[in-house]
């Protein structure tokens, strides 16, 4: 007993402290864009949408109804479900394995990086979570017995999963497997007492359905067809190592451990069904991530098998010798902690800038303050009734919330589509440029487009609005984060059948995160459609060092923009001049990292500072 309630001690000062670090990181993180685009959907309330059922959005909707529209007030009640989904689990394992069990189930879901974390962001995951977990205890104490409680409970669970999220269905899928292979499940399944139940859980999926069939089954062709390969990837083997991460290395073994043991027959009823249903969730996923989508954040799909195998797990790291068992729990917290450290990195604006450049940049968390303040600037001086328009449902989502606009129009773009959500702005009308008239400002991005399909892409800007503007840009973290405002009507001049594109340009030399001299050279080129390049000054730090002898031929982009660029001197033919030199003189500057960078003049008269890459001086 006294083991117990040292156990459980630990457990509600971990669980004070885990909330505590939760509602802090959930106050300071940036809002994503998936969080947006809840948000915006939830300002648009109906049954279902065209990426989601509609439980996501009324959450959404409810924490900013109640607290106003701020990220806190958004994500509070998933920070509220996630808080619970301890607590409840903790109870699971008591009532069917002990006290001492319990507790430690409960420390494990607090220390456990995946499930630990979840409800700093408002996400489908948080409401799918509490679902399984209500279906899982349902199961439980249906296997002893038909029940009214846990009939009714099971009714619900089923219900809140259909209303969360498509994959709600591999829970479901897996769960009968699972009972079918226990008798006592069989036994359940034929219950026709249960079938009430299941009728309910069938009965929540029909706003999916409904809304699918309304809508020529947009969002099953994109949730089974269109965001999946389902062609054998070597990069599915990446996804097995990140679980790793979301579980920490020893835990996982340890519930691989737990789940083979559901094999044997002896085993408690309640046991086998948690690990035959954990295992086989965790087992399909894993074979799924070699043959499903690896474009898009995926590694928190295995969270429901997880929560299902902390449940059986304290008994297995109890069989283990002392000092690995000690191994696993500080694992794990050493896995939180690097967590909530990662999240609150995500909030300070200097650590995202030294990773500009980088593959690990977080461009959904990034620079969206900055953009809102720069658009409330350019609206304050152009005539009342300005119309906004967003290049995409990222930006169009994200201004919508910082200004308090759920009905921002937004282009036709690519991101629409692979992410899903085109046919849900086309069913808000955001997408029918027919009825958009000038004045309109144009917020556009550079960084969610490949570099060697920016030509194309502002060439489909142009073939959407018309010829555009000389453009403000809006650099955030040294470019890495870059977009582009366009105030309609076009500036006088403008050749009404040319795209005056903004400047594309490049640095051949240094690399990027060069080792270079106090003394060294640069070279590249710069291209500007329509008008040409009137000059480049190079920036190290943002600051002036030289200014660019522009006209050199450069061949480099030659081959790919020729056919598509209508800068003057790119099209010259064999001597393309677009090229620059210059010489850097960095003897001022303290050795160590900075930032270089260039400014590119338009023979338009106006300056796009470009995007800098890193180098380093050497002493």
């Amino acid at each position: 007993m006294r083991l117990d309630l040292r156990a459980w001690r630990s457990f509600v000062w971990l669980w004070l402290f885990v909330t505590a670090i939760k509602l802090w990181v959930a106050a300071c993180l940036p809002l994503f864009v998936d969080e947006a685009f809840y948000w915006q959907e939830g300002r648009h309330l109906a049954w279902a949408y065209s990426d989601l059922p509609g439980l996501t959005a009324w959450l959404c909707r409810l924490g900013v109804a109640l607290g106003g529209n701020h990220v806190l007030a958004l994500r509070a009640p998933f920070l509220l479900l996630g808080a619970l989904l301890p607590c409840w689990l903790a109870r699971i394992a008591t009532r069917e394995f002990g006290a001492e069990n319990g507790a430690r189930t409960g420390l494990l879901v607090l220390l456990m990086p995946l499930p630990a974390t979840l409800g700093v962001m408002a996400l489908p995951d948080v409401p799918m979570a509490l679902a399984t977990v209500a279906c899982l205890d349902a199961c439980a104490r249906l296997l002893r017995g038909i029940e009214p409680r846990a009939l009714a409970e099971l009714a619900c669970g089923l219900a809140v999963g259909a209303l969360s999220h498509y994959r709600f269905a591999g829970v479901i899928a897996i769960g009968l497997i699972a009972l079918s292979m226990l008798p006592a499940g069989r036994k359940l399944l034929r219950d026709r007492r249960a079938w009430p139940a299941f009728a309910v859980g069938a009965v929540a999926w029909l706003p999916l359905l409904l809304w699918n069939l309304g809508h020529a089954d947009a969002g099953l062709r994109f949730q089974l067809i269109e965001r999946n390969p389902w062609q054998f990837q070597w990069r599915g083997g990446v996804f097995v190592l990140l679980q790793a991460g979301m579980a920490t290395p020893l835990l996982l073994w340890a519930m691989a451990q737990a789940a083979w043991c559901a094999r044997k027959p002896e085993a408690n009823v309640q046991w086998r069904w948690f690990a035959l249903f954990g295992g086989g969730s965790t087992l399909a996923y894993f074979l799924l991530g070699f043959f499903a989508d690896s474009q898009r954040v995926s590694f928190h799909w295995t969270l429901p098998g997880f929560l299902a195998l902390l449940l059986v797990l304290p008994p297995q790291l109890q069989a283990w010798r002392p000092a690995w068992r000690r191994a696993a729990w500080i694992c794990a917290a050493l896995g939180l902690l690097l967590t909530f450290g990662y999240y609150l990195l995500l909030s300070i604006p200097a650590w995202r800038a030294q990773q500009a450049g980088s593959k690990y940049y977080p461009y959904n968390f990034a620079g969206w303050s900055e953009l809102a303040q720069a658009v409330r600037e350019e609206r304050a001086s152009m005539p009342a009734g300005t119309t906004l328009l967003a290049d995409n449902f990222k930006i169009g989502a994200e201004l919508g919330f910082a200004l308090g606009d759920a009905d921002v129009a937004v282009l036709d773009h690519p991101l629409n589509h692979k992410h899903g959500r085109a046919p849900q702005l086309q069913l808000w009308q955001l997408q029918e440029m027919r009825t958009r008239k000038p004045p309109m400002l144009l917020i556009a991005s550079s960084s969610d487009v490949k570099f060697r399909e920016l030509v194309d892409h502002y060439a489909d800007l142009c073939r959407q609005v018309g010829p555009l503007p000389p453009p403000r840009v809006v650099n955030i973290d040294h470019g890495a984060q870059r977009w582009l405002l366009f105030r309609f009507p076009a500036w006088p001049g403008t050749d009404a059948g040319m795209c005056g594109a903004p400047a594309q340009a490049y640095f051949d030399v240094p690399k990027n995160n060069a080792q270079v001299p106090a003394h060294f050279e640069v070279s590249g080129w710069a291209i500007k459609d329509a008008v040409g390049v009137r000059a480049v000054t190079v920036t190290l730090d943002g600051k002036p060092v030289a200014e660019a002898h522009y006209g050199d031929i450069d061949d480099l982009p030659v081959a790919f923009y020729a056919q598509r660029s209508r800068d003057p001197h790119l099209l010259e033919g064999r001597s393309p001049r677009v090229g620059f030199h210059a010489r850097v003189d960095a003897a001022g500057f303290a050795p160590g990292t900075h930032w270089l960078g260039m400014v590119v003049h338009g023979n338009d008269g106006r300056d796009e500072v470009w995007e800098e890459r890193a180098i380093r001086i050497a002493r």
